[in-house]
């Protein structure tokens, strides 16, 4: 192909396996030729999974040359967060108490991919225990670059696939969101990804046989990350569906009612208080202005009970983490113990009584949304207020976290409710990319990634990218 092979998106390549332009070997090798070349100077996967990406490859090529069928996504090579298990890859969380574990099954997300002919080609960086803040950065692995500018953090918890997939290192990373961990890193690198519904996808995050508590259960997604919109999409027809795994996860179409003509769009300008930076807002204006131009009715609106929305989520994720903070602790350093205890000391935890209402307050938000999403069945607004920090401004005291995380509070809120959004990018502003989100009502990823798609469609892929040293 005259294209070199790692710059193709994903629904490219499975096009070019299926039909015999290309082998999965070939894909895999400059896949794997890319890794060598440009992750040293960005640390984004811990280790590729060389041997059994190839044997995976030759498969699919023993396939296609016997006639015999090929799934949706064959010789497609993904990337995989380190607290997803692969069969026979060390699930390690970053940190050295997990080195060896090494599960004996796939993930629900990872054997779907699998099963649609994708090939796990190496395992990525995230935050110790993805507790350590916004930053990619993990006692075992060290820090993750940003391929925009070292300088800069990459954004996490998902960093790591975030910044493969940008540099051009997969063409799909599957990592997870559970208040931004998905969305922040794709807006700083440049890269698209699917935060879906609760219950869309099915997923098993347990290390042993222990059960998750509430917030862990609520608020955790795995999703993709990709290049292109459409690649989103294959994945998302991948990944839907129920599973004995997850008894969370529904069969819900992927495709709802069709919307009518002129979908009504709610911009949130303002979700962090002061509002999102200037360069943010910009984006956010030709965003808006993309979908205008698409037929979408564009219009400003307030999301109902934002503050109420944020504090529902610290307080049912910080009141669990103060119980099991002093084991969870030991597992981490100072440095990346940092971002939990300065959350814990802006917001300590509730009582009993308190978090016995959380769940109540829930349900009540998300009626409020559910109402709003009912006359506005989309949501413009940014997945980060700010651009990229630099790393060392993130955490120096309790102050810092709290600035930090307010820029968040779209995601935050976004993963109370439990509603869908994309990340999107929309240009580029002093040399960063520049990245917004797209939310829906529950299980309307369909309408999402048909707004995104049309922003994209205007606005144009900022990636792969060769890294900025």
């Amino acid at each position: 192909m005259d294209t070199e092979l790692w710059r193709l998106s994903a629904t490219a390549l499975a096009g070019a396996v299926a039909d015999g332009e290309v082998s999965a070997r070939e894909v895999t090798e400059a896949h794997l030729e890319r890794i060598a070349s440009v992750n040293p100077a960005l640390n984004a996967i811990t280790g590729p999974l060389t041997e059994s990406a190839r044997r995976a490859a030759a498969e699919t090529d023993r396939r296609r040359a016997a006639g015999e069928p090929l799934g949706p996504l064959a010789g497609v090579p993904f990337t995989v967060k380190e607290n997803i298990h692969v069969a026979g890859s060390a699930t390690t969380f970053g940190v050295p108490r997990f080195r060896d574990l090494v599960p004996a099954s796939d993930a629900p997300p990872v054997r779907r991919l699998r099963a649609a002919g994708a090939i796990p080609i190496g395992r990525t960086n995230l935050p110790d225990m993805t507790l350590g803040g916004l930053h990619t950065v993990s006692t075992l692995y060290g820090d993750t670059r940003n391929p925009w500018d070292p300088a800069l953090t990459p954004g996490g918890s998902s960093g790591g696939d975030a910044v493969a997939v940008a540099a051009g290192m997969a063409p799909l990373g599957l990592g997870n969101d559970s208040g931004g961990s998905l969305r922040i890193p794709a807006a700083f690198n440049g890269v698209a990804t699917l935060k879906p519904s609760y219950g869309r996808f099915p997923m098993d995050h347990r290390i042993g046989p222990q059960d998750p508590s509430l917030s862990s259960q609520l608020f955790p997604v795995d999703g993709p990350i990709a290049r292109t919109v459409a690649d989103l999409r294959a994945v998302c027809e991948v990944l839907s569906g129920s599973d004995p795994q997850d008894p969370r996860a529904v069969p819900v179409p992927l495709d709802g009612p069709p919307p009518a003509q002129g979908v009504r769009v709610g911009v949130v300008l303002d979700p962090a208080g002061p509002g999102p930076a200037p360069e943010v807002l910009a984006g956010l204006d030709s965003a808006a202005a993309a979908l205008a131009d698409a037929g979408y009715r564009v219009e400003h609106v307030e999301v109902p009970r934002l503050q109420e929305a944020v504090e529902g989520y610290r307080d049912l994720i910080y009141t669990e983490f103060a119980l099991i903070w002093p084991a969870v602790r030991q597992l981490l350093t100072d440095d990346s113990s940092r971002h939990i205890e300065y959350s814990l000391a802006e917001r300590p935890p509730v009582g009993l009584s308190e978090y016995i209402a959380l769940p109540g307050l829930r349900l009540g938000i998300q009626r409020d949304w559910a109402d709003l999403l009912e006359r506005f069945p989309l949501l413009l607004g940014p997945a980060y207020a700010g651009l990229p920090p630099a790393p060392k401004t993130l955490l120096r005291d309790v102050e810092d976290n709290t600035r930090t995380f307010a820029a968040a509070r779209l995601c935050r809120a976004s993963t109370f409710v439990g509603v869908p959004s994309v990340g999107v990018p929309v240009g580029i502003a002093g040399g960063l990319p520049l990245g917004v989100q797209v939310i829906g009502g529950m299980y309307r990823e369909d309408l999402c990634l048909r707004a995104a798609a049309a922003i994209e469609a205007r606005l144009g892929v900022l990636t792969p990218v060769e890294p900025r040293s």
